[in-house]
């Protein structure tokens, strides 16, 4: 099979987990998603979790991390996460462990699978150290862009090299305001550590993707946003983009590049 194919099993605050497939590698990035659903959502696309190659942790947030034991008990799973990541995921989810021959890498560095390459890219968000992707085959660009903390210096010159992304696009800013969360809450959402708005994900790509053949928008709020907000807020932004938005209970469309 030629060229990058990938799919979200589930995307936001309840779960995440994305599949990429390329040269014949097959990796999971994150696992906060129960085995049993992602499984079933992997076996649904006519894939099979125990031929993974690898699970590659983003950060220690449980709808990120929380399952990642699991995946490597039940399934076989080799499990990379940087060492802070590790460390943190032990101390908060006594599911985690025991995670043995776990294999550690720093935020910043690439890792090599066969012809496939994952660039992992320190974020500002408030895991004790988190990573960002850049899946790369045959000269195309994968990025996987979620929990960002916000827009990074660097960020647009990296998605100015994808040929397709994963893009957080968290909350609608009207909605977050006028929302129940309290006045913390919502301070740490929109701050530096926290995660990025519909209007500065828009800004993002009007401005740095001119190479994208698709952009998916994830990690979205169920509280602070919703799908029809997010598309019409990157649509009156940009509009030039295909766009397509990942589902907090579903498994999203397969995509390729």
């Amino acid at each position: 099979m030629n060229g990058i194919v990938t799919f979200s099993l589930q995307s936001g605050s309840s779960g995440n987990s994305i599949y990429v497939e390329a040269g014949g590698v097959k990796l999971l990035f994150d696992a906060g998603i129960a085995g049993i659903a992602a499984m079933a959502r992997l076996r649904a696309k006519g894939r099979d979790i125990t031929e993974v190659d690898a699970l590659i942790i983003s950060h220690d947030h449980a709808d990120h991390i929380r399952y990642a034991g699991v995946y490597r008990r039940k399934y076989g799973l080799p499990v990379y996460l940087t060492p802070k990541t590790l460390e943190a995921g032990l101390c908060r989810f006594p599911l985690l462990g025991p995670l043995e021959d776990a294999r550690t890498f720093l935020a910043g560095s690439v890792l090599q699978f066969g012809p496939v390459s994952v660039r992992t890219v320190p974020t500002s968000h408030d895991g004790a150290d988190g990573s960002a992707f850049v899946i790369s085959f045959e000269g195309r660009n994968l990025g996987i862009l979620t929990d960002l903390g916000h827009p990074f210096p660097g960020l647009g010159g990296l998605i100015s090299r994808l040929d397709g992304v994963f893009i957080e696009s968290n909350y609608d800013h009207r909605m977050l305001q006028a929302g129940p969360y309290p006045a913390f809450l919502k301070k740490r959402i929109q701050g530096p550590r926290g995660h990025l708005s519909n209007a500065e994900a828009a800004e993002l790509l009007r401005e740095h993707g001119a190479r994208l053949k698709w952009a998916c928008l994830s990690h979205l709020s169920g509280r602070n946003n919703h799908p029809e907000i997010a598309l019409r807020t990157h649509r009156a932004m940009d509009g030039g983009h295909r766009l397509y938005v990942a589902s907090r209970e579903a498994a999203s469309n397969i995509f390729r590049l």
